[in-house]
Protein backbone atom coordinates (compact mmCIF):
# COMPACT_ATOMS: atom_id res chain seq x y z
CA UNK A 1 0.00 0.00 0.00
CA UNK A 2 1.16 3.78 -0.99
CA UNK A 3 1.27 6.54 1.34
CA UNK A 4 -0.66 9.39 0.53
CA UNK A 5 2.34 11.40 0.18
CA UNK A 6 4.18 9.08 -2.65
CA UNK A 7 1.72 7.47 -5.00
CA UNK A 8 1.48 7.88 -8.42
CA UNK A 9 -1.09 10.64 -8.31
CA UNK A 10 0.86 13.01 -5.86
CA UNK A 11 0.32 16.20 -6.76
CA UNK A 12 3.36 18.71 -7.85
CA UNK A 13 3.45 21.73 -5.99
CA UNK A 14 6.05 24.57 -5.74
CA UNK A 15 5.15 27.46 -7.76
CA UNK A 16 4.35 31.43 -6.96
CA UNK A 17 4.00 33.65 -10.60
CA UNK A 18 4.14 37.32 -10.41
CA UNK A 19 2.94 39.77 -12.62
CA UNK A 20 3.62 43.66 -12.14
CA UNK A 21 2.83 46.60 -14.34
CA UNK A 22 4.41 50.11 -13.13
CA UNK A 23 5.81 53.07 -15.50
CA UNK A 24 5.62 51.85 -18.53
CA UNK A 25 7.33 48.12 -17.43
CA UNK A 26 6.26 45.24 -16.90
CA UNK A 27 8.26 42.72 -14.44
CA UNK A 28 7.33 38.64 -14.44
CA UNK A 29 8.55 36.60 -11.62
CA UNK A 30 8.45 33.18 -10.23
CA UNK A 31 10.67 30.79 -7.82
CA UNK A 32 12.26 27.65 -8.47
CA UNK A 33 10.95 25.59 -6.38
CA UNK A 34 9.49 22.15 -7.22
CA UNK A 35 8.06 19.76 -4.77
CA UNK A 36 6.06 16.40 -4.84
CA UNK A 37 4.19 15.56 -1.15
CA UNK A 38 6.56 16.89 1.03
CA UNK A 39 9.42 16.42 -0.65
CA UNK A 40 11.48 19.50 -2.54
CA UNK A 41 12.89 17.96 -5.73
CA UNK A 42 13.99 20.97 -7.26
CA UNK A 43 15.17 24.34 -6.37
CA UNK A 44 16.13 25.48 -9.46
CA UNK A 45 13.03 25.30 -11.87
CA UNK A 46 12.53 28.22 -14.48
CA UNK A 47 8.79 28.86 -14.63
CA UNK A 48 9.39 32.18 -16.29
CA UNK A 49 10.69 32.54 -19.72
CA UNK A 50 10.26 35.02 -22.97
CA UNK A 51 8.08 33.35 -25.67
CA UNK A 52 7.59 34.60 -29.04
CA UNK A 53 10.39 36.64 -30.47
CA UNK A 54 10.82 37.66 -26.90
CA UNK A 55 8.12 40.27 -26.84
CA UNK A 56 6.31 38.18 -24.44
CA UNK A 57 7.01 36.43 -20.85
CA UNK A 58 5.40 34.21 -19.79
CA UNK A 59 5.45 32.20 -16.18
CA UNK A 60 3.12 28.58 -15.37
CA UNK A 61 2.01 27.02 -12.76
CA UNK A 62 0.65 23.22 -12.47
CA UNK A 63 2.37 20.33 -13.90
CA UNK A 64 5.77 21.10 -15.91
CA UNK A 65 4.89 18.81 -18.98
CA UNK A 66 1.33 20.50 -19.37
CA UNK A 67 2.61 23.95 -19.03
CA UNK A 68 5.60 23.58 -21.61
CA UNK A 69 3.02 22.41 -24.32
CA UNK A 70 0.96 25.40 -23.34
CA UNK A 71 4.17 27.40 -23.65
CA UNK A 72 4.83 26.32 -27.19
CA UNK A 73 1.03 26.45 -28.18
CA UNK A 74 1.14 29.96 -27.03
CA UNK A 75 4.26 30.43 -29.18
CA UNK A 76 2.66 29.08 -32.43
CA UNK A 77 -0.39 31.30 -31.64
CA UNK A 78 1.98 33.89 -31.33
CA UNK A 79 3.10 33.43 -34.74
CA UNK A 80 0.09 33.51 -36.23
CA UNK A 81 -1.24 36.19 -34.68
CA UNK A 82 2.45 38.50 -34.38
CA UNK A 83 1.95 41.26 -31.90
CA UNK A 84 -1.42 39.96 -30.39
CA UNK A 85 -0.65 38.66 -27.42
CA UNK A 86 -4.72 38.75 -26.61
CA UNK A 87 -5.84 37.08 -29.84
CA UNK A 88 -3.33 34.52 -29.31
CA UNK A 89 -4.32 33.86 -26.07
CA UNK A 90 -8.22 33.56 -27.27
CA UNK A 91 -7.45 31.38 -29.54
CA UNK A 92 -5.06 29.21 -27.15
CA UNK A 93 -7.71 29.17 -24.70
CA UNK A 94 -10.78 27.78 -27.30
CA UNK A 95 -7.98 25.05 -28.37
CA UNK A 96 -7.35 24.12 -24.44
CA UNK A 97 -11.11 24.24 -23.81
CA UNK A 98 -11.97 22.06 -27.22
CA UNK A 99 -9.43 19.85 -27.69
CA UNK A 100 -9.34 16.31 -26.54
CA UNK A 101 -5.67 16.12 -25.52
CA UNK A 102 -5.09 19.66 -24.08
CA UNK A 103 -8.60 19.48 -22.41
CA UNK A 104 -6.48 17.43 -19.69
CA UNK A 105 -3.72 19.57 -19.29
CA UNK A 106 -3.30 21.17 -15.53
CA UNK A 107 -1.55 24.38 -15.52
CA UNK A 108 -2.18 27.89 -15.57
CA UNK A 109 -0.34 30.58 -17.42
CA UNK A 110 0.20 34.39 -17.05
CA UNK A 111 1.46 35.93 -20.07
CA UNK A 112 2.46 39.64 -20.56
CA UNK A 113 3.66 41.82 -23.37
CA UNK A 114 4.28 45.37 -23.72
CA UNK A 115 0.34 46.16 -23.38
CA UNK A 116 -1.19 43.54 -21.43
CA UNK A 117 -0.94 40.84 -18.72
CA UNK A 118 -3.19 38.01 -18.92
CA UNK A 119 -3.90 35.10 -16.75
CA UNK A 120 -4.95 31.73 -19.05
CA UNK A 121 -6.68 28.33 -17.42
CA UNK A 122 -7.74 25.45 -18.49
CA UNK A 123 -11.90 26.31 -18.09
CA UNK A 124 -11.53 29.03 -20.75
CA UNK A 125 -10.18 31.78 -18.59
CA UNK A 126 -8.07 35.26 -20.56
CA UNK A 127 -8.34 37.24 -17.94
CA UNK A 128 -6.76 40.89 -17.91
CA UNK A 129 -6.72 41.94 -13.93
CA UNK A 130 -7.76 45.13 -12.62
CA UNK A 131 -4.54 47.09 -11.31
CA UNK A 132 -1.82 45.03 -13.69
CA UNK A 133 -0.84 42.27 -10.82
CA UNK A 134 -1.71 38.81 -11.82
CA UNK A 135 -0.53 36.14 -9.03
CA UNK A 136 -1.07 32.42 -9.48
CA UNK A 137 0.02 29.21 -7.92
CA UNK A 138 0.64 28.19 -4.30
CA UNK A 139 2.46 31.20 -2.68
CA UNK A 140 0.63 33.14 -5.28
CA UNK A 141 -2.33 35.08 -3.24
CA UNK A 142 0.60 36.25 -0.66
CA UNK A 143 2.87 37.46 -3.81
CA UNK A 144 -0.60 39.07 -5.12
CA UNK A 145 -1.50 41.15 -2.01
CA UNK A 146 1.63 42.30 -0.97
CA UNK A 147 2.44 43.39 -4.64
CA UNK A 148 -0.84 45.42 -4.41
CA UNK A 149 0.58 46.86 -0.79
CA UNK A 150 3.71 48.06 -3.07
CA UNK A 151 2.45 48.94 -6.28
CA UNK A 152 1.54 52.67 -4.73
CA UNK A 153 5.02 52.90 -2.98
CA UNK A 154 7.38 56.01 -4.48
CA UNK A 155 10.64 54.71 -5.96
CA UNK A 156 9.88 51.15 -5.97
CA UNK A 157 9.51 50.39 -9.97
CA UNK A 158 7.80 46.79 -11.28
CA UNK A 159 10.70 44.68 -10.55
CA UNK A 160 11.55 45.53 -7.60
CA UNK A 161 7.81 45.48 -6.32
CA UNK A 162 7.93 42.11 -7.95
CA UNK A 163 10.95 41.01 -6.33
CA UNK A 164 9.99 42.48 -2.73
CA UNK A 165 6.11 40.35 -3.45
CA UNK A 166 7.87 37.16 -4.48
CA UNK A 167 10.34 36.99 -1.34
CA UNK A 168 7.13 37.66 0.89
CA UNK A 169 5.49 34.86 -0.63
CA UNK A 170 8.87 32.85 -0.42
CA UNK A 171 8.85 33.81 3.51
CA UNK A 172 5.05 32.63 4.09
CA UNK A 173 4.25 29.51 1.37
CA UNK A 174 6.40 26.67 2.26
CA UNK A 175 5.80 25.78 -1.65
CA UNK A 176 7.93 28.89 -2.56
CA UNK A 177 11.30 29.47 -1.94
CA UNK A 178 13.83 32.55 -3.03
CA UNK A 179 15.45 31.19 -6.11
CA UNK A 180 13.64 34.39 -8.32
CA UNK A 181 13.48 34.54 -11.91
CA UNK A 182 12.41 37.88 -13.04
CA UNK A 183 11.73 39.11 -16.42
CA UNK A 184 10.76 42.36 -18.00
CA UNK A 185 9.75 44.63 -20.71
Amino acid sequence: MQSPESGPSTPWHGTTILTVRKGGVVAVGGDGQVSIGQTIVKANAKKVRRLGKGDVIGGFAGATADAFTLFERLESKLEQYPGQLTRAAVELAKDWRTDRYLRRLEAMMAVADKDVSLLLSGSGDVLEPEGGIIAIGSGGNYALAAARALVDVDGLDAEAIARKAMDIAADICVYTNHNLVIEKL
